[in-house]
């Protein structure tokens, strides 16, 4: 299927266009109801399907938009039509439905019981705010979209003014790939303008809200969500400065090789990946190699197109100089202020920081970051016990070296804790985890791999019901055949 939607149809503003759209939202949201997951999953092929099909154009359209190569921006649309197909895959296993079944028992531990049932369903409406950091993975179909389908929700999908036209061609492009494949009329909407932003928090039909950008937006919208009169769960990934920890062994073994993975992970991009290594803790017996290596090192990093927007741009380096300017901070890459900035390294001593030192604080989404020394283990600790929370956390360390408390730290921290490598890449799968303590995120639910549909169901039990009454999941003769618990004991799926 080809699309022939052009890039200058705008999506509903303003209250009046986002209430329109969340009500068809809501309408569709009851009406898929009574489809089968095994539906659901075939309107997501049929939209990863649209994805491939329009590939040339919207890659084309992408990188006009967003200054991303070629090469990245096909990546990014293999991923994401993967990822669709993926959730909805575990739409139909059903596993995420957490059906549970305690058949009534006279002779229960603590009294008789009754015949309970329990499974998860779907919320609503969900609004979604897409990044502009990933035209693709996270933005009008993205993981919060795609997680929020499989689901059984219907979304209404703000568009990101830093790739409008594209945001446009894609939210129809998905419309008309869920009508074509006989989803109900509205199941996903789209709107954009600030007045819609605000709107789609609002609106009382919208039973939770995704999120991925700053820190600053992300809880405005936040504090919104959660001030309604009907509160509602809001799931922001507000942005993380994901510390990387070498040690005293693995500076001996490895040296200069950690400064250049660690130099090509934060500038991959322009610096503009939510993963992006922002901090490195290094060995103060490090310190005189780093300062030598450093700079030779980002003057060696490879031209690169211009940042997403300006107006990113101008935000980076307003954020670097403040916290090049704060006390104890030294320049030892200074960058610029072109578009693309040159990298940049800050420097400053593990003993000179406070828990409100802007060098831990700022996140800087562009290429540049801070290198913090520290002279002992000690100081280490005191170090990691400064930081907020974090997406990730990394530690480079020997084979058979004890690194323990470091790692509890780590994981006291950060979403995702890595052993050696960088952690720029996040791959879709089971086991994944996005998200991390606030600041890194408003909750603690992963936005990447098959676990994000989660955020989007709440339990129900169901108790004493004739079973004809119940969910086809939760019946007795199990007629779809998901993995149950029954009494206690995991039943295979049949």
């Amino acid at each position: 299927m080809t699309s022939t939607a052009t890039t200058d149809e705008p999506a509903p503003q303003g209250a009046a266009g986002t209430d329109e759209t969340v009500r068809a939202a809501h309408a569709a949201f009851l009406a898929a109801r009574t489809h089968s997951r095994d539906e659901r999953a075939a309107w997501m092929d049929a939209i990863a399907d649209a994805l491939e099909a329009n590939r040339e154009d919207l890659v084309a359209l992408a990188g006009a938009e967003s200054n991303l190569p070629d090469a990245r921006l096909n990546g990014e649309l293999t991923r994401t039509a993967f990822q669709l197909r993926l959730l909805g895959e575990e739409a139909r296993r059903g596993e995420f439905l957490g059906a549970t079944i305690d058949h009534a028992d006279a002779d229960w531990g603590m009294g008789p019981r009754p015949d309970v049932r329990r499974m998860n369903v779907p919320l609503g409406v969900v609004g979604v705010f897409g990044a502009s950091n990933f035209p693709f993975a996270f933005s009008v179909i993205g993981g919060d979209s795609a997680s929020a389908l499989a689901a059984g929700c219907a979304v209404v999908h703000k568009l990101h003014p830093a790739h409008q036209g594209l945001a446009r061609r894609t939210a129809r492009l998905v419309a008309d790939a869920l009508e074509s494949a006989g989803a109900p009329a509205g199941l996903f909407g789209a709107v954009e303008g600030r007045e819609a932003a605000e709107a789609l928090v609002d609106h009382p039909l919208v039973r939770a809200v995704g999120f991925t950008g700053s820190e600053a937006g992300g809880r405005a919208l936040f504090d919104r969500a959660v001030a309604r009169p009907e509160p509602i769960p809001f799931y922001g990934e507000l942005g993380s400065l994901n510390p990387v920890v070498v040690t005293e062994a693995a500076w001996a073994a490895q040296g200069e090789d950690l400064l250049a993975g660690w130099m090509g992970s934060m500038t991959m991009g322009v610096g503009q990946f939510c993963t992006k290594p922002g901090l490195l803790l290094l060995p103060e017996t490090a310190a005189e190699a780093a300062q030598t290596a450093l700079p030779r090192l980002a003057s060696e990093v490879a031209p690169a197109a211009g940042m997403l927007t300006e107006s990113i741009r101008d935000g980076f380096v307003a954020n670097r100089d403040a916290v090049a300017g704060s006390t104890d901070v030294d320049v030892l890459v200074a960058g610029d202020a072109a578009n693309p900035p040159a990298p940049g390294v800050l420097q400053v001593r593990g003993a000179d920081l406070t828990e409100d030192s802007p060098a831990i604080r700022t996140e800087m989404f562009g290429p540049a970051a801070v290198l913090i020394t520290y002279a002992d283990d000690a100081e280490l600790e005191r170090v990691l016990d400064l930081l907020g929370g974090q997406l990730t956390g990394t530690i480079h360390s020997a084979d058979g070296e004890d690194i323990s408390r470091v790692l509890q730290q780590l994981q006291d921290r950060c979403g995702r804790v890595l052993r050696g490598g960088w952690p720029t890449g996040v791959t879709v799968s089971f086991a994944q985890h996005h998200g991390g303590p606030y600041p890194a995120a408003t909750q603690t639910a992963t936005s990447v791999g098959t676990a994000a549909i989660d955020r989007w169901l709440r339990p129900v039990a169901f108790q004493d019901m004739e079973d004809a009454m119940l969910p086809a999941e939760l019946q007795e003769s199990n007629p779809t055949g998901i993995a149950r618990r029954v009494d206690g004991e995991w039943v295979a799926a049949q």
